[in-house]
């Protein structure tokens, strides 16, 4: 017999199968000797209340055994001799594109300006050894895209816009916990999902695709209204090579290059509003202790504590963004002249720090042209070069404790930080654009009040988080995915402003994909 709870248990009983087993066996009364295995279905912490909760949604066998797997495999088959599809951009929107396009018999060519997962972990390493960026390599530029080294989140909204559920479901085929499957915010990490998608690559060539690294797009190949392909330059030879069939433009949101080839060249795209402003951290403890309402933190049950903020100021949103419990503060500028900060959580959250995007809510409007397509792309760059001039022109970047920057006052000393490049006092509520730095200030005191001890100088405010979305939308037709005036060019996830995440632009990558299909099939 099969049969499935909803449960809610103290952390301690939800431990492991065992104790599972043990709170089913007494509440549903049944011999613990006949539940041959229990498989958590879903997960979610409760901490709304002091008696935190684990709320679990179990399927029990009673006397069988399960199936074999976990999840639903999907069959990749052998494209070798199949039309070929351009993917620029190795990122989830690529790679889901890439995979989906082999599963409807169609032979994905995917370009990537970076390299490889493990050739690309050591120009990371080499930013705060060195203080230098490789503009071709490094935390939004390579294989695995922004994700892969900045902490693997897989959490959405995006429900209504594609299959969510498959996507978890092929990064466990490729060797992920089946745990995402089951946790309300399912997390690989950092430490391992650039083995996952290693895993994705070789499946691509496995079946016949093609996958080139350091090779990078710089022009379309356009035959009257139709993009047929792209040409391309190996970074490594200065050899320059085309690539034949339709294009998905899977380019990740910091490829500020192709923006401008496309603006130059007419291709339509708009201005899209975005949210910037730092990176808070806290101490884990202090976290741990004010979520779970307990002196004594998440104690030895529960896990690192996550938190969520959210108001509006002054007509824009002020919210937390991409939090990262028992994480660190990375550097993710992607040149040289730029600080941009992000963060990271590895897969066991373990570290002392707990830090979050605490960003503001900008439009066009709000910077100076909304007809200029790339005011959104300037008004970044320019937080960014400020950033690099605070921090004395090195990755080291500019700081300020929390209660500080609330009132307007400089930190005449920083606490301990994950941050490996190092901090540097500065003002931010000084120099920071004024329509992000006063409503962080008011803000925080909301959130302050919320959340009591969260508003502390035990915090840090780390500049400047500016990559959190694509500065701009490439338009494209709502229902073939296509261009709005390019037919065979398939803007693509976070990159293109359709996406925001690992797991939306999953989705968009295989919607694409089917768009091409349906493209070529009509050929």
């Amino acid at each position: 017999m099969i049969t499935e709870y909803q449960l809610r248990l103290l952390p301690q009983q939800a431990a492991n199968e065992a104790t599972i087993k043990d709170f089913v066996s007494r509440d549903k009364g049944l011999d613990v000797r006949t539940i041959t295995h229990v498989r958590v279905l879903r997960r979610s912490i409760d901490a709304r209340q002091r008696t935190i909760f684990v709320n679990l949604k179990v399927r029990v066998y009673i006397n069988e055994q399960p199936e074999d797997d976990e999840y639903e495999r999907t069959d990749y088959r052998d494209v070798s001799s199949a039309p070929s599809v351009v993917v620029v951009g190795a990122g989830p929107g690529g790679l889901f594109a890439a995979l989906r396009l082999i599963e409807i018999g169609l032979r994905p060519i995917v370009l990537e300006r970076g390299k490889d997962v493990h050739e690309r972990k050591k120009d990371i390493a080499a930013i705060t050894k060195t203080q230098k960026v490789d503009p071709e390599s490094n935390y939004c530029f390579g294989e695995g895209g922004a994700g892969a080294y900045s902490d693997g989140k897989l959490y959405t909204r995006s429900k209504k816009r594609g299959n969510t559920r498959k996507i978890l479901n092929v990064f466990c085929q490729h060797g992920a916990s089946t745990a995402i499957l089951a946790d309300a915010h399912p997390h690989i990490g950092t430490d391992k999902l650039p083995r996952v998608i290693e895993n994705m690559r070789n499946t691509v060539i496995g079946c016949g695709g093609e996958v080139h690294f350091q090779t990078k797009m710089v022009s379309l190949l356009v035959d009257g209204d139709s993009v047929i392909g792209v040409n391309a330059v190996d970074l490594t030879s200065g050899e320059e090579r085309e690539f034949r069939g339709p294009v998905i433009l899977a380019t990740g949101h910091s490829a500020r290059d192709v923006y401008r080839y496309l603006d130059e060249n007419k291709v339509e795209m708009e201005a899209k509003a975005l949210a910037v402003g730092v990176r808070l951290e806290h101490p884990a403890a202090l976290i741990d202790s004010i979520q779970y309402h307990s002196k004594n933190g998440r104690g030895r049950w529960l896990p690192a504590a996550e938190y969520s903020f959210v108001t509006q100021v002054d007509g824009r949103g002020v919210y937390s963004f991409c939090m990262c419990p028992g994480g660190f503060v990375i550097p993710a500028a992607t040149g040289p002249g730029q600080i941009v900060v992000n963060g990271m959580s590895p897969s066991n959250r373990g570290s002392q720090w707990s830090n979050s995007g605490m960003v503001v809510e900008v439009h066009p409007e709000d910077v100076g042209n909304p007809a200029d397509t790339l005011c959104m792309m300037n008004f970044q760059e320019k937080m960014e070069h400020d950033c690099w001039q605070q921090g004395n022109m090195r990755q080291t970047a500019p700081a300020q404790r929390m209660v500080d920057f609330v009132r307007s006052r400089l930190s005449f000393d920083l606490p301990k930080s994950s941050y490996a490049p190092g901090l540097i006092s500065s003002p931010l509520h000084f120099w920071l654009p004024s329509i992000v730095s006063k409503r962080l200030q008011q803000g925080f005191e909301v959130f302050g009040r919320t959340s009591r001890g969260f508003l502390t100088n035990e915090a840090v405010l780390i500049a400047a988080e500016t990559r959190t979305s694509s500065p701009v939308r490439i338009l494209r037709d709502s229902e073939s995915l296509q261009h709005v005036c390019l037919s065979g060019l398939f803007p693509c996830g976070e990159g293109a402003g359709y996406a925001g995440g690992i797991v939306s632009a999953g989705v968009d990558g295989e919607r694409c994909a089917d768009a091409v299909k349906a493209y070529m099939s009509a050929l």
